[in-house]
């Protein structure tokens, strides 16, 4: 992907970057990064961290054909925000995959939320059964608020939040217009599929409340496990990459750490076709995502692609 067209480093703030990522187009481009991942097509080590006493810095390097080069610079700090929640704050460097140039520099943690949330929403749809009619999104942090914000359009489906802090729920709620705020297990208990966006140290998901045939994605949980060990027994498991279940946190899932890499099918081969994903309507479907730098890539190709088509951000000479 050569631009010798334009001079300069596209560099993007916040709003501007989740401006460049409208959810049609993200969502292909997740889809893309999946398969690849799933064919072996996608460069990207696991994920390194240097931990300070307060948090980690993360590195995820990144390839993918048909989508370019890109690298974050992330950290990952709990409890920082006024709300108490964690946050994930850096970069992501979008580079030229033909000639090494760096293109464009963009806001990390809205990279990471809108392609979180588009990963699992991409999950759902190839896991989930087709009468879904209640969605459950555990939370209240930028991550919760990427996924409900991603899904609070769908049409004939009912939105739960089940929070901790119910206020900080109705304060979403009350933005979108939409939507009813409860507790953790009764929105569990009432959803047809779940998603968990927290960054809990321990389970708040427990296999007592997921009813049979639910599928449940996971996107938390970067400093211990979302869901219980009976959770992950009775599921059928699905990850973004091998990964996930054979290398120690942060790269791999707390959750998942002693399980047969056997066990758990990709994603994407299921969007490739490879894979059969649900076999039946009872079935309890789990996807456990840790990220991955393939995904960071997706999302930085478009919002790069967009950015320029649209004249957003102001370019720098780097």
């Amino acid at each position: 992907m050569t631009d010798t067209a334009v001079r300069g480093v596209l560099v993007l703030d916040r709003d501007q970057t989740r401006a460049a990522l409208p959810s049609d187009e993200l969502l292909a481009a997740v889809r893309t990064a999946l398969v690849s991942i799933s064919r072996g097509e996608a460069s990207a080590p696991p994920r390194v961290a240097a931990r300070s006493a307060h948090g980690l810095l993360g590195a995820m390097p990144g390839y993918v054909p048909q989508l370019g080069l890109a690298a974050k610079l992330v950290t990952v700090f709990s409890a920082v925000t006024a709300g108490g929640h964690g946050a994930h704050r850096g970069i992501v460097a979008y580079f030229d995959d033909e000639t090494g140039r760096p293109l464009a520099v963009m806001d990390a943690e809205t990279i990471t939320a809108v392609r979180t949330a588009v990963t699992a929403t991409v999950a759902m749809r190839a896991l989930a059964r087709p009468d879904v009619k209640r969605i459950a999104v555990i939370g209240t942090g930028t991550q919760a608020r990427a996924q409900i914000a991603l899904i609070a359009p769908m049409e004939s489906t009912e939105l739960l939040v089940g929070a901790r802090d119910p206020r900080n729920a109705e304060h979403i709620v009350a933005r979108l217009g939409s939507g009813s705020v409860t507790s953790v297990e009764a929105a569990t208990r009432h959803a047809d599929v779940v998603f968990c966006c927290t960054s809990s140290r321990e389970p708040v998901l427990r296999r007592s409340w997921l009813a049979d045939g639910v599928h449940l994605s996971s996107v938390g949980g970067s400093d211990g496990p979302e869901f219980d060990a009976d959770t992950l027994r009775a599921s059928s498991l699905f990850v973004e990459w091998p990964g996930a279940v054979t290398e120690p946190p942060p790269a791999g899932a707390w959750e998942l750490q002693g399980t047969d890499p056997a066990q758990a099918g990709l994603i994407g081969a299921v969007l490739d076709g490879g894979h059969p994903g649900r076999r039946t309507a009872e079935e309890l479907t789990v996807f456990k995502s840790t990220g991955h730098a393939a995904l960071d890539v997706a999302a930085a190709s478009v919002a790069y692609r967009v950015a320029r088509e649209r004249g957003l951000g102001l370019s720098v000479d780097l």
